[in-house]
């Protein structure tokens, strides 16, 4: 509708922009020049990158919409009311709530003369003052909304819902209720920028595809489309993350010690000592979580080696995080004993054999073995030797762990 157009009531406004309460269906066919429906949705101007496509290749499979003789869709092409008048025909079949305008600017022959016909008699368009209804007039964007809001006889909690455009105050006073409830119904789409009306904007043929579909989807008559474009939808939640850097302090219930030979791999199992949270204070890691994981060598020492989270309710997720490599050794030497050294020490199984071969110490026996392997090799050269070098790892200080890579949670 031009804005130098003047109106002498709001009922007269109202029915200018050709709203009216009626109903609302699925999709687009185009002006005239509308030709083969394209069953396969495969138009060669909708890229699988374009905002848009998902909206106008669903209707198109279902033949609520049809391309151009060329395999286009013209997508940003404006609509006028009369393509608008085809679009709602095809899209909704609902029954007539008036009898039939005779406009005066819509001669019988006219090529949209039956769809202007049957969206009027739906009740989704009226014509101006006069049995006007100026079909070549383009529409503009607040129209298409407010006359799908009303159709479907929509109404908003609130007129405050427009507020989540940055351009509020660009809404008509006539359309406020009607677009807030469009908002609330989730009708709105904005690209590209979602809180962007742009009210006064003539509507593009994407633009119309997606406000139809997204009315359909309100009436549950097509499934509901995932895109970052439509107002107020709600995403899905975010999974909480653990992100890279994170520091995991760990305690080893067992022991204060393990002591593993500088070429041995040993399983070991941690329990997180303090619990991990976000910048909400909501908690992602529970104390009492155990970090699942190996000792292995690493260059002159020994590094842990994460490899599973298990949560306090049972849940096992893969990790990414390691310790720093430890190089703090003890020497055992033949003939002693582990006295002090080793009391209450966890052993590697590797350690565990090369400890009591070197001191004939039996009670080494008596301690706790960690299942693991030490190379053939390292074996031999200790077991030729009157002592041996093993490296002494105090877990609560020496195993802290830094997460690697970023650990998705499930929501909790």
């Amino acid at each position: 509708m031009s804005n130098s157009l003047h109106f002498k009531s709001g009922t007269a406004l109202l029915l200018a922009l050709g709203l009216s309460v009626g109903a609302v269906a699925p999709v687009i066919t185009a002006a005239p020049v509308v030709a083969q429906t394209q069953t396969q949705s495969q138009f060669t101007d909708v890229s699988s990158t374009y905002w848009a496509r998902e909206f106008i290749t669903t209707l198109a499979a279902r033949n609520i919409i049809a391309g151009f003789p060329d395999g286009t869709f013209r997508p940003d092409e404006p609509v006028t009311r009369a393509q608008y008048a085809a679009m709602v025909r095809q899209a909704f079949n609902q029954s007539s709530v008036q009898s039939a305008t005779s406009f005066v600017d819509v001669p019988a022959n006219y090529w949209a003369a039956a769809a202007i016909r049957e969206a009027n008699m739906m009740g989704f368009l009226s014509g101006y003052p006069g049995n006007v209804f100026r079909p070549d007039q383009n529409i503009p964007r607040a129209q298409v909304l407010v006359s799908l809001s009303n159709g479907l006889n929509y109404t908003a909690s609130s007129q405050n819902s427009v507020q989540v455009y940055r351009d509020a105050t660009q809404i008509p006073e006539y359309a406020v209720a009607s677009l807030a409830a469009a908002t609330e119904r989730r009708i709105v789409v904005n690209y590209p920028d979602v809180q962007v009306l742009r009210p006064n904007q003539t509507a593009t043929r994407a633009d119309v595809a997606a406000f139809i579909y997204q009315a359909l989807a309100s009436q549950n008559q097509v499934a509901t489309i995932n895109s970052p474009y439509i107002v107020g939808q709600q995403q899905a939640a975010v999974q909480p993350s653990v992100p890279t850097g994170t520091v995991l302090s760990v305690a080893y219930e067992q022991s204060d010690k393990v002591v593993v030979l500088p070429d041995e791999t040993a399983a070991l199992t941690l329990n997180v000592a303090q619990a991990v949270t976000d910048s909400t204070g909501r908690v992602l890691i529970p104390v009492g979580s155990q970090v699942v994981g190996e000792l292995r060598p690493s260059g002159n020492g020994s590094q842990f080696v994460a490899q599973e989270l298990v949560l306090p309710g049972g849940q096992r997720l893969a990790i990414n995080a390691t310790s720093q490599t430890i190089t703090t050794t003890e020497t055992i030497r033949q003939g002693g004993t582990f006295g002090e050294t080793l009391a209450g020490a966890v052993l590697g199984s590797g350690a565990a054999a090369a400890i009591a071969r070197t001191t004939g110490d039996q009670r080494v026996g008596a301690l706790e073995v960690l299942a693991g392997t030490a190379t053939g090799a390292t074996l031999g050269r200790i077991f030729g030797r009157n002592q041996v070098d093993v490296i002494a790892i105090n877990p609560s200080r020496d195993l802290s762990l830094t997460v690697n890579a970023p650990l998705t949670l499930s929501a909790r």
